[in-house]
């Protein structure tokens, strides 16, 4: 009678926006092919719109959009991902492991070109995945590749069986991420429907439920590690992290960040409480030390879960193929796109080998300056500056895949920033680059790119330079 209750209020919109939401799905994930351009943008806009007004009438009735996030979910069960090609080689990896292959020193490519099978169904999942994601090591990190063994494991002779496997490991990791965020949003005194602007958003369910993005893992691990953080339990934080790290690299991005937390406190004894720090320097040899070993933790944590892997050729082939993404590969670019343009001008071509080994230094050099110049004390301080971090390292990056922006959108979570969940709304016209191109022609349709930036870029530049939302401070 209790849960009913949530229904009083609008009960025939509530209906149909659950009813509508529920058919929408099954037709995104059963009856869509990604070249289905005008029936992707419908159906992604209606769910859109169904998902705020859902949040906005049942936002004091958390239990209800609970099982509206997980009920949309299973949904996709037993759907094969129609937007991405990844899963393919996910699959692929688990069962070379299985065989007692490295996938950081063996391609696929090399296996199929010699005219050999090292896995079953090899054909179909080297046709599935595409040459060139089978030309490349592979670059998924090792609790990456411990969930396509368990994959691997226990459907070893279906492809839909790999993937139901591992889309019950993402939705597990969902579960677990709703739990320590409104555990996290209960300590810093903000509301628990927060939490749904990521949870019931079409984009995390489509992107990572759906398309089998392990982002959802890694931020499992991320927003646990955070929660441990602000409890003052920094060492097992720094396994957390390390965890989360070993799923998608991105969390590495974040370390430097952490330099303030542990310097800038009064109390040597007590990390956790935002009233305990002032902007005094308190250099004692404790709070170095308490810096130094989380560091340590979390390198020494991801080195030991490499080892498995290790062979005189895995750093090598690691750092080989991560470097792809600043030296080969572009799409759905912004301030890339723009500096590209520029240097066609000067030399005409290949402007990538030129402008993308910079970005790592130039991402690395902001970094540094809200490390040091940038007050983050408080766990939303924290939080705050990893989403500018990693916001100006998708604005300059060569490469943005729809499903990077998962991180953004729950580190904004816990911030007063919107303009993620903007961007997760019209990442949608990422799908839409080659429209107008024909087999022959794969260059972008960079006016579809450009409206996406527009907007991306509009709210942004309101939110940081206009309306100027001040950190959020605890009472």
């Amino acid at each position: 009678m209790r849960l009913n209750l949530g229904f009083h209020h609008n009960y025939k919109t509530s209906f149909v926006l659950v009813l509508a939401s529920a058919l929408f799905y099954f037709a995104f994930a059963y009856h869509l092919m990604r070249t289905e351009y005008v029936k992707l943008i419908v159906l992604y806009f209606v769910l859109f719109f169904s998902f705020y007004r859902l949040v906005a009438l049942f936002k004091n009735h958390t239990k209800i959009l609970t099982y509206l996030a997980f009920g949309f979910r299973a949904i996709f069960i037993l759907a094969i991902p129609n937007l991405s090609q990844d899963f393919y080689r996910f699959i692929w990896d688990g069962r070379m492991i299985l065989e007692g292959f490295n996938p950081y020193v063996h391609t696929v490519l090399s296996f199929i070109e010699k005219g050999e099978f090292p896995v079953f169904q090899a054909q179909e999942l080297f046709a599935g995945m595409g040459r060139l994601n089978a030309s490349h090591y592979s670059n998924y990190p090792p609790v990456s590749q411990w969930c396509f063994v368990i994959a691997a494991t226990l459907a070893n002779k279906s492809i839909l069986g790999s993937v139901m496997v591992m889309r019950l490991l993402i939705i597990g990791a969902d579960f677990g991420t709703l739990h320590f965020g409104k555990k996290l949003l209960d300590k810093l005194q903000r509301p628990n429907h927060a939490m749904f602007w990521y949870m019931l958003n079409p984009f995390i369910i489509i992107e990572l439920t759906g398309n089998l993005h392990f982002e959802g893992l890694m931020i499992f691990f991320l927003v646990w590690s955070m929660y441990l953080l602000h409890r003052g339990k920094w060492a097992w934080a720094a396994v957390i992290l390390a965890l989360s790290i070993s799923v998608k690299l991105i969390p590495l991005i974040f370390l430097p960040l952490f330099f303030q937390w542990f310097i800038f406190s009064k109390n040597d004894n007590d990390l956790s409480k935002p009233a305990h720090r002032d902007k005094t320097w308190n250099t004692t040899a404790l709070n170095w030390t308490k810096l130094v070993s989380f560091y340590a933790i979390v390198i020494l944590t991801t080195l030991l879960l490499f080892a498995p892997f290790y062979s005189i050729h895995l750093i090598t082939t690691y750092l080989d193929t991560v470097a792809l993404w600043f030296s080969d590969f572009e799409f759905n670019a912004s301030l890339y796109y723009i500096a590209r343009a520029i240097g066609y001008t000067f030399r005409g071509y290949n402007e990538i080998a030129v402008i993308g080994p910079f970005i790592p230094f130039v991402v690395l050099a902001f970094t540094l300056i809200l490390t040091f110049f940038r007050r983050n004390l408080t766990l939303v301080q924290l939080i705050t500056s990893m989403l500018f971090v990693l916001s100006f390292y998708y604005f300059t990056s060569t490469t943005v895949h729809p499903w990077y922006i998962a991180t953004l959108l729950i580190l904004s979570v816990f911030t007063s920033y919107k303009f993620p969940l903007v961007w997760s709304f019209v990442i949608i016209l990422s799908y839409l680059a080659y429209l107008n191109s024909n087999n022959d022609d794969k260059s972008e349709n960079l006016w579809v790119i450009g409206l996406e930036y527009l907007i991306v870029y509009s709210v942004f530049i309101w939110e940081i330079f206009i309306k100027k939302p001040p950190d959020w401070k605890p009472k």
